[in-house]
């Protein structure tokens, strides 16, 4: 996407960790060693997608005086740690749930469509002076991309262990979104919109 005004120095700087960071997740994500359980394969490629975000949020406390915003990042940390710890409490145990070959291949092709847009969207967020909005616009692609990666793993037969947390995921990533949709409205009522 062609910006519409030249960065300065800060907004920079953050851009280049936020890049580095997305960067990271994709390779991450992309590269995962799989299973034949849709339950393990999911917390493996879930995990990445929470560090980024944690990463990001931090990135973004180094340069907000916006306590809205500070409000929302420390939120997203908070949550996505506490995720990652349950996830990873049943990890072993969820492995052991397996599925026939044809549904680990149908729920990879949902997942590759899923994760190709999020990267994308997150990759072409429009960036302006205003590294409030740009962290907004970053991630609330990025929650979408949660909520996607959850609903298609529900699909599918998975660990009865993993299932509230992947609906503690969709909500918590829902409440996100509606959060930052308002506040962006707010910051953009000040600023010319890309």
């Amino acid at each position: 996407m062609m910006r519409q005004e030249q960065l300065s120095i800060v907004t920079d700087k953050y851009l280049t960790c936020f890049n580095n960071i997305l960067d990271q997740m994709i390779q991450q994500m992309n590269s995962a060693q799989l299973s034949n359980s849709i339950s393990y394969n999911f917390i493996v490629q879930m995990i990445p997608h929470h560090k980024a975000a944690i990463e990001m949020s931090c990135n973004l406390l180094h340069y907000t005086t916006l306590v809205p915003l500070q409000e929302i990042a420390l939120n997203i940390i908070e949550e996505q740690n506490k995720s990652i710890e349950n996830m990873e409490a049943i990890q072993n145990r969820c492995q052991m749930f397996c599925n026939p070959p044809q549904k680990i291949e149908l729920f990879l092709c949902h997942y590759k469509q899923i994760t190709q847009t999020m990267f994308d969207d997150m990759r072409n967020a429009c960036s302006t002076n205003d590294i409030n909005a740009n962290f907004i616009r970053e991630m609330i692609p990025h929650h979408r991309g949660a909520i996607q990666m959850s609903r298609n793993a529900l699909q599918f037969p998975i660990c009865q262990e993993l299932k509230p947390i992947i609906q503690s995921i969709i909500v918590s990533q829902q409440n996100g979104i509606r959060e930052m949709e308002c506040l962006l409205k707010c910051i953009e009522k000040c600023d010319r919109p890309c």
